[in-house]
């Protein structure tokens, strides 16, 4: 009888009002709830009836159609869909240029013993020194409105390759026979027009703390003009890889990697920049974690160093991470099949 229009509830009389109010919210919650039904029957539909690849090429084109309207509504349907949004959750170009102006920023600490002094006071205010040793120097600083830390870690190695470093770092496969803490580490999806992939990694805590895991996005690049290679990593949420029981789940995760060759790609000696924080969600104050993440860096750092040895050795072989980003440029993308690690393209020796 009446128009649910909330101008002419305003116009009503008293006892009226209470009623068209009463009808309006029913009218509302209904609309809502046939929407939401609509939208789920929809995710399900397409969920039956396409691949993954397919269901991410459709949701993104209506993400994409929806993103300035109905932000929500898009990523509602994304998610209904079991669809990651890799226009949301990429690495941008952007945030490779910044990690090597970083890089450059703090060039002048090459000599990490001998010019400590100068370099100290070229470094970013809130960074202070937690540890130097022959080889590389590590600063933390306060995460503003946060009980965390984030850490930088600048150092060089002259007995191998740039290309052999940034290939170990990549590997997943080899790094589960170097790295006696991973518990799984795979590929779980990629984008093939930038070359991200997502990444799930659980590994073990110190007891008596929990394993974790973690679901990253990581990018990596050869920028063959500066010279310089990176990599970026940094936690998401991926409807591929729930939270389980098995492990806690770390929501707040980003590391970045710079390598800059003194001379090649492929001669020996190089310097590299590596910033990192996370979040592992303990209970213990936050000196341990300080603690903890400051000693077990450098622990990282040469376990990592003596994998790429043995790469140089050619006591393993690995793939050519370097050389798979070159081939973007000739429009060649890596194989979708090594999607979980399930196949593997031929051993490269680094």
């Amino acid at each position: 009888k009446y128009s649910l229009r909330p101008g002419l509830i305003l116009l009503a009389s008293d006892n009226k009002k209470q009623g068209l109010l009463s009808i309006f919210a029913n009218h509302c919650s209904f609309v809502t709830g046939q929407r939401l039904r609509r939208a789920y029957q929809i995710g399900e539909l397409y969920a039956n009836l396409y691949s993954e690849r397919t269901r991410w090429t459709l949701v993104g084109s209506i993400w994409r159609r929806l993103q300035n309207k109905h932000a929500s509504t898009g990523k509602l349907v994304a998610a209904l869909a079991g669809v990651f949004l890799w226009e949301d959750e990429k690495v941008r170009d952007e945030e490779l240029h910044r990690c090597g102006l970083e890089l450059q920023a703090l060039e002048s600490v090459k000599n990490l013993s001998a010019s400590s002094e100068k370099a100290e006071g070229q470094v970013e205010t809130g960074w202070e020194v937690v540890m130097e040793k022959k080889n590389f120097k590590v600063w933390r600083r306060p995460i503003e409105g946060s009980h965390l830390c984030e850490y930088r870690v600048l150092g060089s190695y002259n007995d191998v390759t740039p290309r052999q470093f940034f290939n170990v770092q990549l590997d997943t496969v080899y790094r589960k026979t170097w790295d006696a803490l991973v518990l799984k580490l795979e590929v779980v999806d990629r984008d093939v027009n930038t070359g991200s992939e997502v990444v799930h990694w659980a590994t073990r805590f110190p007891y008596p703390m929990y394993s974790r895991d973690y679901v990253y996005v990581r990018r990596y690049n050869v920028d063959v003009e500066n010279n310089l290679m990176v990599l970026i990593s940094r936690a998401v949420q991926h409807p591929g890889v729930p939270e389980t029981q098995d492990y806690v789940r770390v929501h707040s995760y980003q590391s970045k990697m710079v390598i800059r060759p003194h001379k090649s790609f492929d001669e020996n000696g190089f310097n590299y920049l590596l910033t990192y924080s996370d979040d592992p969600q303990t209970a213990f104050p936050r000196y341990c974690v300080s603690w903890m993440v400051s000693s077990g860096m450098p622990d990282f750092l040469e376990k990592l160093h003596t994998a790429a040895l043995k790469a140089k050795n050619l006591e393993v072989g690995i793939y050519d991470y370097a050389s798979a980003v070159k081939s973007k440029e000739t429009k060649h993308q890596p194989s979708q099949d090594r999607l979980g690690d399930n196949t593997r393209p031929g051993q490269i020796y680094a």
